[in-house]
């Protein structure tokens, strides 16, 4: 059960990177663009249509419009396209690498506002 839960999360994550990659494609029909559009734009969005915290129907949004949002974008695609850009993300996923810079500048970030926000309330402790 757990495994194919892993599997459909996968394959939901390749499809948006599938939508992503194509949604520049002149091939593709102007309405089935503003449905890619605004579906990659949902799940990237930290914003959600019904938060999160409102219990059930928080999680059953993103359960129900996203797959949704995705098989209408898939449905909408000529199918040559969306097997040259499903090759696409399937490959770009496979060779994704950690980029160890990043998370060295992020933890360096984050190390510094800490020390600023240490260095603030020690400086307010003293002036009281």
């Amino acid at each position: 059960m757990l495994q194919k839960w892993k599997e459909t999360v996968r394959k939901l994550k390749e499809d948006i990177y599938t939508l992503y990659l194509a949604s520049g494609d002149p091939r593709i029909p102007f309405m089935a663009k503003a449905v890619m559009v605004l579906t990659v734009a949902y799940a990237f969005s930290p914003i959600d249509l019904i938060p999160d915290f409102i219990p059930v129907l928080g999680y059953l949004d993103d359960l129900v419009l996203l797959p949704l949002g995705i098989w209408l974008s898939i449905k909408l695609i000529p199918k040559e396209v969306l097997q040259e850009y499903r090759a696409k993300a399937k490959q770009q996923l496979l060779i994704r690498k950690t980029n160890y810079y990043m998370a060295a500048a992020i933890i360096i970030l984050w190390l510094l506002l800490g020390y600023w926000m240490y260095q603030t309330w020690f400086a307010n402790i003293r002036e009281q």
